[in-house]
């Protein structure tokens, strides 16, 4: 009986290979993902209080994902704008939109929204508030719309839904804050 074992050991370039190869398949892999399914991303103001604080970190998912009314969306920039905002969908493409300032109503569609999350006074902006959301567009505001620079606002106007990035799903951090938003 022959109890010879043989131990085959790779050579240290074979080793660094195989390793580099890994790491390289796995970053390929993480950034698809985080390209076309999720996102983490900041939110950055207080333009959402009181459902979203500054600071929070949200879930975010971008996979097929067409704005509907009610979504918080992430979205990269408005007209002016540089920097990737965080607002609300009140009305997409095709939908009539009025706002009643004096009595602080939202309408899409000819009926009154029911908007529990608003934590302030609706205020008008210096945008043309279109009549309908032309096509490929969409209309946000956030919650916080004393504060907002939203789709009332020239800065921000109306929103390609092409520059829609995803849909918040979560808030993940600081823990206090976590929650599903919907």
């Amino acid at each position: 009986m022959d109890n010879n074992y043989t131990i085959k050991t790779k050579s240290a370039p074979n080793w660094i290979y195989d390793w580099t190869k890994s790491i390289i398949s796995v970053i390929f892999v993480v950034l698809i993902i985080l390209t076309f399914f999720f996102r983490i991303v900041n939110v950055d103001g207080t333009s959402m209080y009181s459902t979203l604080y500054d600071g929070d970190k949200l879930f975010v998912s971008s996979f097929l994902y067409t704005p509907t009314d009610g979504d918080i969306v992430i979205i990269s920039h408005g007209q002016y704008l540089d920097e990737p905002i965080v607002k609300r969908v009140i009305a997409t493409e095709g939908q009539t939109l009025k706002i009643d300032f004096d009595k602080q109503k939202v309408y899409v569609d000819g009926k009154e929204l029911n908007e529990p999350y608003v934590s302030s006074e609706l205020i008008p902006g210096d945008a043309k508030i279109p009549e309908v959301i032309p096509e490929g567009k969409i209309f946000v505001m956030g919650d916080n719309r004393y504060v907002s620079k939203d789709s009332r606002y020239v800065e921000v106007g109306l929103i390609n839904v092409k520059d829609v990035i995803g849909k918040a799903q979560f808030t993940l951090f600081p823990f206090n804050h976590a929650k599903y938003l919907y």
